[in-house]
């Protein structure tokens, strides 16, 4: 039986979803979530007192982490529907996404660094610069599939620059806004994508052998073939359509945020869209111990959606 997400003691606005998409030129139509979404699905608000919320990753268990970066802390909304704080400060972590063995990839936009959180809440750093400068600001992160256990996980990030009131350096470092490489052991970092305007969203398939970057600041997404050495190739445009953060189902479909959430096919033909009632909505993943819930950070609300398709990693 599918786990249902509840929050004790505690009553949430229920919001429909409509049955029109909005069509994007050239894209074909769509009819709502109803391609993807369980059978008489709506879209759920599970709280909205957050400041600004982002980055939600799940974990093997299903509990999604995700973060409130104003106020520096990491959230955690466990299967049941519980939500209790994870760490704070944060380093003001932006993206997440979770490790084979449930260490938490943080992008410390604090620092412009990369982090590993372990499941106490300590951390190590990762990257903390390339060739002795400053990151712009580590925005969101995927992690390819473990090829042998034990063996590590090379890892992509988004480094555009988006200038923060706490920051305490100076101007941009690098000469870029890029997509870094980073490789399983952490020792070897290169930039493999160096012709965006401003790479933000992230995301690859499971088998590791595609990965979709979208560039928001030229309103587009590509897909790569991913090479044995980490570097990218074959760029194809995906969609003309930028995305904040970026999720994949069990059946390729992409799903990209924004204005709501807008659902492509793995052909790029966008086949649905999810109104969210917020004037952003930043991220999504799928969790709850079946990954069947989809989990959507949105401004100052958390919201979630039953699903007929399924997560297929911990975004």
């Amino acid at each position: 039986m599918v786990k249902l997400w509840v929050l004790a003691a505690t009553a949430f606005a229920c919001v429909r979803i409509g049955v029109g998409a909005t069509t994007e030129p050239g894209r074909g139509g769509g009819d709502g979530a109803a391609a993807v979404a369980a059978p008489g699905a709506a879209l759920e608000k599970r709280e909205g007192t957050f400041s600004f919320t982002e980055g939600p990753a799940c974990d093997s268990k299903g509990n999604v982490f995700f973060t409130d970066q104003p106020n520096d802390v990491i959230y955690k909304f466990d299967a049941a529907g519980k939500l209790s704080v994870f760490l704070k400060p944060c380093g003001r972590s932006n993206g997440l996404c979770f490790d084979a063995h449930d260490n938490l990839i943080a992008c410390a936009d604090e620092m412009n660094q990369l982090w590993s959180i372990a499941p106490d809440g300590s951390h190590r750093v990762l990257v903390k610069d390339f060739w002795g400068k400053l990151l712009n600001g580590p925005n969101d992160v995927w992690l390819m599939p473990e090829l042998a256990p034990g063996a590590g996980q090379a890892m992509y990030i988004t480094d555009p620059l988006y200038k923060r009131d706490y920051w305490k350096r100076g101007g941009m470092e690098q000469p870029g806004e890029y997509v870094y490489w980073v490789s399983a052991d952490g020792k070897t970092v290169k930039p493999v994508a160096r012709d965006l305007k401003r790479p933000n969203g992230i995301i690859g398939t499971p088998d590791g052998k595609t990965l979709y970057v979208s560039d928001i600041g030229d309103k587009k997404t590509y897909s790569y073939s991913i090479q044995p050495d980490g570097t990218l190739a074959e760029r194809k445009l995906f969609c003309t359509m930028g995305s904040d953060g970026m999720t994949i189902d069990s059946e390729g479909n992409v799903y990209l945020t924004g204005k709501g959430v807008t659902i492509f096919s793995a052909g790029g033909e966008q086949i649905g869209h999810i109104d969210v009632p917020e004037k952003w909505t930043g991220n999504i993943c799928f969790g709850g111990a079946d990954r069947d819930v989809l989990f959507i950070t949105a401004s100052t609300g958390i919201y979630t959606m039953r699903m007929r398709v399924h997560g297929v990693g911990s975004q």
